[in-house]
């Protein structure tokens, strides 16, 4: 390997955006979960990051504030070409942090592009050591499923391995990324970024992807690339999967295992590629000629398949009364409801009152990105919009906020040291607070409808659960390898890594944390109800 590589220098300007979105991710998302930081090749080494795209601006700015100073100085990123040259705050960001721009050709009504500026500038930045990060999706898209990815990357290596065949320590990196969502859009709630082991190309090693190549071996490239995105995330044709795969996962480690954001995404994908695997068609003969597959695993699939729809009709009925699994699983006597919703409507009222001076701070903010939001939707279709929605929210957000920092400084001038410090401590403890009455008003009015749903009701979804508890716990531990018993096995093989989830009273620690909220249910958000998905229509 080459060791004279060290990379181009950091400009200020994307020191300063790295340090900035850090800072509004972190706000906006409740809980960024890194996983394998280990394996990001260090500085100086020629490397391609690839993640899955599903959220515009928002997935390069956390990849960047993802990837640590430490091992990588400097991402270099990629953008749309119609994002360049505009008189905006968005515009600006993306220039002044060195962003490539692309031409892509749905921008200029399908015609032919030229490229080839930006593959020679990328070519000469990998050749220096630094590191590309390019969304091989191609756009960023708001749909379950990773769409099929290009063949530019591929192309790529091929194309720097080839101009370097005379080097034989010439060496470069192939890094893939799986972003995960929980709900893309919405503030606080929680990201799982997980990076694989890279791939590693050299011109001794891989004479294949050597110019002229196969176009072969370009498609096989591009193939594992996919397989590792999508083996990291939730890859699904509809939302209706990923909807009962998650609610198979609740069923299976009930709400209070305590699991990390990333053992959570992994059960909730092996239920996904089970529900995903039953429902596609099988071939009458495999690629070789083999039979067709038995009568015995077209049972399976079958048993899988109902599995899912009465999966759905539990979760529309749980929707319709607007209750969680949870509620059904563990019954409660109408004096312990009675209680409880006194309860918390008393820690609800004194977390509202101790947040309301805070909460008067962000009132402008919140107001200011609804309406922005609300007028960039009327733009288009959901599918060609929503993916937009938290690049908004976080502009909007930001600009705001600084407005709102920079008046309250200006009004309290002969204070304003101690203003500058005290604004932003007081939004943000008012912010944690009002996560917590959020939970106590989602608590409350859940106990409310379990009075309105009545005892006979609630007895006969509670037999319907002890059904699908039973038979996902065969198809979990049966079929799909699943531990047995994971509210046991998840609280001995996690460690002490962030985003994990405590159990009662947060493993006997403090129960409120100043840094983030330690929720019991990764689906949570700043919302006074509980999230879904779209219809696939």
């Amino acid at each position: 390997m080459t060791t004279e590589l060290a990379g181009s220098p950091t400009p200020w300007s994307y020191l300063f955006v790295r340090w900035l979105f850090k800072f509004v991710l972190k706000i906006f998302y409740g809980t960024i979960v890194v996983e394998n930081v280990d394996v990001i090749p260090p500085r100086g080494t020629p490397c391609i990051v690839c993640a899955n795209h599903s959220n515009s601006l928002t997935d390069a700015l956390l990849l960047v504030t993802s990837i640590p100073s430490r091992k990588r100085n400097l991402l270099r990123l990629t953008a749309k070409a119609t994002q360049f040259g505009k008189k905006t705050f968005t515009s600006w960001l993306i220039e002044s942090a060195g962003t490539v721009p692309i031409k892509r050709r749905k921008d200029h009504g399908d015609k032919d592009v030229d490229n080839s500026d930006v593959m020679q500038h990328l070519m000469e930045a990998l050749e220096l050591g630094d590191a590309v990060c390019l969304f091989p999706e191609g756009m960023s898209r708001y749909h379950p499923t990773i769409a099929p990815l290009k063949t530019g990357v591929a192309r790529l290596v091929s194309d720097v391995l080839s101009r370097n065949r005379h080097n034989p320590d010439f060496e470069i990196d192939v890094l893939t990324c799986s972003i995960t969502y929980m709900h893309r859009q919405h503030f606080r709630s929680d990201v799982l970024v997980t990076f694989h082991s890279p791939m590693r190309f050299s011109p001794k090693n891989n004479p294949e992807l050597l110019v002229p190549i196969d176009y072969n071996e370009v498609r096989s490239l591009t193939a594992k690339m996919h397989q590792q995105i999508s083996s990291g995330t939730l890859d699904a044709p509809s939302w209706r999967l990923i909807r009962i795969a998650k609610l198979a996962a609740r069923i299976y480690a009930p709400l209070g295992t305590t699991m990390s954001l990333g053992d959570y995404v992994r059960v909730v994908r092996t239920f996904l590629e089970a529900f995903k695997l039953a429902e596609s068609p099988r071939p009458d003969t495999s690629s070789d000629g083999e039979a067709a597959p038995s009568e015995q695993v077209a049972r399976e699939d079958a048993r899988i398949v109902q599995l899912g729809r009465e999966l759905k009709e539990y979760q529309d009925q749980l929707s319709r009364w607007g209750i969680k699994d949870d509620r059904v699983r563990r019954p409660i006597s109408c004096p312990v409801i009675l209680y409880r919703i006194a309860l918390r409507s008393i820690w609800a009222l004194i977390l509202i009152t101790i947040s309301l001076p805070g909460l008067l701070l962000w009132f402008p903010i919140f107001v200011t990105t609804v309406i922005a939001v609300h007028q960039f939707k009327r733009t288009g279709p959901v599918w060609d919009t929503y993916d937009e929605i938290a690049q908004y929210k976080l502009t909007y957000g930001l600009i705001s906020g600084l407005c709102i920092w920079l008046f309250s400084i200006v009004v309290t001038l002969p204070f304003a040291a101690f203003t500058a410090v005290l604004i932003p401590a007081a939004m943000w403890m008012s912010l944690r607070w009002m996560e917590d009455a959020v939970s106590a008003f989602r608590a409350l009015t859940s106990l409310t409808r379990l009075l309105l749903i009545g005892k006979p009701a609630l007895q006969q979804m509670r037999e319907k659960r002890e059904d699908l508890h039973h038979r996902v716990m065969e198809l979990a531990v049966g079929t799909l390898g699943l531990p047995e018993e994971p509210e046991i096995y998840f609280a001995e093989s996690g460690g002490r890594e962030k985003g994990r989830v405590r159990g009662r009273w947060a493993s006997k620690a403090k129960y409120f944390s100043v840094r983030r909220r330690r929720k019991r249910d990764w689906n949570e958000t700043l919302r006074l109800y509980e999230m879904d998905y779209p219809d696939d229509d």
